[in-house]
């Protein structure tokens, strides 16, 4: 496994409506591989999960709000699905801006499930190949992306990685691949 020492991971989330295993899986990987991750949202307090979008999860503290994000100091960013939470990114321009900062910056980003609602509102996924939970596959088709059925998709955006995963059954594949990214 790679080295994540000293490294630190961003999870970019709507205060509530976060699909919980998208969220805590790779959240344990990065702590495993020994990188430091850190909640990020728009609003400070707590960030509320969801199972499967419906069934409640566990509340989170928020570590940073998005304005106190330093972007030279992250390894990479990742967008954890659930519906709301997904939807609810894409309509906060502060957080658009900072998908599209951690990219411009040449630093990896990963979305799982509806995550990537995210990246086309941040307008980087035209021309890129990618995946996502099925029912995006129109509306990334329409941003100009490229969209298949598979497990975890690696594609190359400027001088950086954007990583992407269908669903939660996807987890192990999309948390190794964010590891590795993180590690550069």
């Amino acid at each position: 496994m790679p080295d994540l020492s000293g490294k630190t991971v961003a999870f970019l989330t709507s205060e509530h409506g976060v699909e919980e295993p998208e969220l805590t899986t790779p959240w344990q990987a990065v702590q495993d591989a020994g990188g430091t991750p850190v909640l990020v949202s728009a609003k400070p307090g707590t960030v509320s999960a969801v199972n499967n979008d419906l069934d409640p999860g566990g509340d989170y503290p928020v570590d940073r709000t998005v304005d106190q994000v330093q972007v030279g100091e992250l390894a990479a960013l990742v967008i954890p699905g659930g519906t709301v939470n997904a939807d609810t990114l894409r309509t906060q321009s502060a957080s658009v801006a900072l998908v599209k900062d951690v990219l411009a910056a040449g630093i990896p980003v990963a979305a799982i499930c509806h995550g990537p609602w995210t990246l086309i509102e941040a307008g980087v996924v035209d021309g890129v190949t990618l995946t996502s939970y099925p029912s995006l596959a129109t509306d990334l088709r329409n941003a100009g992306a490229t969209w298949v059925d598979q497990e975890v998709v690696t594609s190359e955006v400027g001088t950086t990685s954007l990583i992407t995963s269908r669903n939660p059954g996807d987890l192990p594949a999309f948390s190794a691949a964010v590891v590795e990214a993180a590690a550069g």
